[in-house]
C-alpha cells in the first residue's frame, strides 16, 4: 500500500543545495561518442560533444546504499518521496558557452519545487531541480530537471490506448538494443534496473521490456537537431509523455517550427514518447 504524500514534509527539501565537481576526461568523450556512433575530437582543449554534461558530476552512492530497484535509497539531496517509480518527466537546457575536454566542471544544484498531483495512473509527485554547470569557472549550461515519482498501476497501463504518432518531415530510426541501453546506463552511472535487468523490468515493474532512458532520448533528439541545422541549439526543452522499450526500434522526428525545430520520439505505431523543441 502506497502511503499518502506528506507534501508539507517533502517541501522542506525546497531550497536544498549541493555542488559537485568533475573533469571532462578524453576517455569519457571517447565512450560517449562510441555509444552514439558519432565521431569528434578527443584532444584536451577541444570542444566536448553537446549533452555530455549529463554524464558528469554524477551521484556516486555505494552499492550497499542502493534500493531494490537499483536507485539510491530515498532521502539525501532529493526528498524521500514514497512512490515506487521515479523517472525523468522533462527538462530544459540553455547553452551559454562550450564545455571543453579537460575542463573542470562544477555543477551547482538547487531544489526549487515539490508538488503533488493526481494522474490517470494514480498519485504523482513532481520535483524540480535547477542546475548551473560551469566549465573552468565559466557558466556553460543552465538546466531545469523535472523528476516524476508515481505509483505502479497495472490497470491504467493495460487500458491506455493513445493516438499513434506520425513521422516528421525528417526522421531517423534508432535500434533500441540492450547494449545501447546498458552502455548509456554505464556512461551515467545509473543503477536503475529497468534499463538493463529484463526479468526485473518485466516482473516487479510490469513493463513489456527494458525502458529506454529519458535523458538518452533527449540527447539523441538534441544531436538530431544539431545535425539538421549544422550547429548545436542554444536552447533545448523536452517533455516525456510515454515510455519506450527495447521491444521495438523507435524514430527520431523533426519538423520546422516558427522559432526552430519541433522534435519527438516514437516507436512504429506508438504514441509520442518524448517531445522537444530546439532553438538557435
Amino acid at each position: 500500500m502506497i502511503p499518502s504524500l506528506d507534501i508539507a514534509h517533502l517541501s522542506q527539501w525546497i531550497g536544498r543545495e549541493e555542488s559537485v565537481e568533475d573533469v571532462v576526461a578524453p576517455s569519457l568523450v571517447q565512450r560517449f561518442n562510441a555509444t552514439f556512433d558519432r565521431k569528434g575530437p578527443t584532444a584536451i582543449g577541444a570542444e566536448a560533444p553537446a549533452m555530455i554534461h549529463i554524464c558528469l558530476c554524477l551521484p556516486t552512492v555505494s552499492t550497499a546504499e542502493l534500493g531494490p530497484d537499483g536507485h539510491a535509497e530515498r532521502g539525501g539531496f532529493l526528498p524521500p518521496v514514497p512512490l515506487p517509480r521515479r523517472m525523468w518527466a522533462g527538462g530544459s537546457f540553455v547553452f551559454h558557452a562550450p564545455v571543453h575536454i579537460g575542463a573542470t566542471i562544477l555543477r551547482c544544484s538547487r531544489i526549487v519545487d515539490v508538488a503533488a498531483k493526481q494522474g490517470h495512473s494514480g498519485q504523482l509527485c513532481f520535483v524540480a531541480v535547477e542546475h548551473e554547470i560551469f566549465s573552468d569557472g565559466v557558466l556553460a549550461i543552465s538546466e531545469r530537471h523535472d523528476i516524476v515519482y508515481r505509483e505502479v498501476r497495472m490497470d491504467a497501463q493495460a487500458t491506455s490506448t493513445p493516438e499513434a504518432a506520425a513521422l516528421g518531415a525528417h526522421s531517423r530510426t534508432i535500434a533500441a538494443t540492450a547494449p545501447l541501453l546498458f552502455r548509456y546506463s554505464a556512461l551515467t552511472f545509473n543503477g536503475h534496473r529497468i534499463h538493463y535487468d529484463a526479468p526485473y523490468a518485466t516482473g516487479p515493474e510490469n513493463y513489456p521490456g527494458l525502458v529506454v532512458h529519458g535523458p538518452m532520448q533527449a540527447t539523441l533528439l538534441c544531436q538530431f537537431a544539431a545535425d539538421l541545422k549544422g550547429a548545436s541549439p542554444k536552447r533545448f526543452d523536452f517533455r516525456s509523455l510515454s515510455p519506450l522499450f527495447d521491444t521495438s526500434d523507435f524514430s527520431l522526428n523533426a519538423e520546422p517550427a516558427a522559432d526552430g525545430l519541433r522534435l519527438w520520439t516514437a516507436r512504429s505505431g506508438g504514441p509520442v514518447a518524448m517531445e522537444a523543441q530546439a532553438r538557435w
